[in-house]
């Protein structure tokens, strides 16, 4: 039985936008937790993808005794070159070091912003090469069968899939730049939980 809090180390960002990053979530870095369980990846920090409800999801998974990770994705915002209209306006991506980075865990949440015409191509974007079950946090409501139809697999459903990595949960409503709700932080921390453990055993 324990009693009173546990302490989780990770190597938080020593200098900004140089990898490891700064006291800032700069994009292009990672606060890496000692022993790497969870990964949460967040859009490269612009007006439209501050990365608030990042850090109190992070926080609400540590407290909940995950060790737990964040990556600022060096290029997380924009479409991915092959999503409708892509070619015009791309800049979303992953990098090799970035697909290392996210490999090293167990589990992955991916916090998407308000479009699922767009998102539903970063996640595939991301999960391509990553070897790993993705729980997507998001603003707008979106189905697992969205995902599916664009070929990323998604846990449960059969079909002809593009990515190694699946997705196994959505949690909605969560809106960027806005105090994440304590019944959302909630949902996400009891998804977190049970999919932690499927794939932690």
């Amino acid at each position: 039985m324990k009693i009173g809090r546990e302490t989780q180390v990770v190597d938080c960002r020593e200098t900004m936008g140089m990898g490891l990053g700064g006291g800032l979530a700069e994009k292009g870095t990672i606060s890496e937790a000692e022993e790497p369980e969870v990964i949460v990846l967040s859009m490269s920090p612009i007006s439209r993808h501050v990365t608030k409800p990042v850090c109190e999801i992070t926080y609400s998974i540590r407290e909940a005794g995950i060790p737990t990770s964040v990556l600022v994705m060096e290029a997380g915002m924009g479409l991915p070159q092959d999503a409708p209209l892509g070619q015009k306006t791309q800049t979303a991506g992953i990098t090799d070091k970035e697909i290392a980075q996210i490999s090293r865990h167990k589990l992955a949440i991916i916090h998407q912003g308000n479009i699922p015409g767009h998102f539903i191509y970063k996640a595939r974007t991301f999960l391509r090469r990553s070897d790993i079950p993705a729980i997507i946090v998001c603003q707008a409501p979106v189905t697992l069968e969205k995902f599916a139809e664009i070929g990323v697999k998604v846990r449960g459903m059969e079909g002809e899939f593009e990515t190694k990595g699946e997705i196994v949960d959505i949690v909605s409503g969560v809106i960027r730049g806005q105090t994440c709700p304590a019944p959302k932080l909630e949902e996400i921390i009891r998804k977190v939980k049970y999919w932690y453990n499927i794939y932690s055993s």
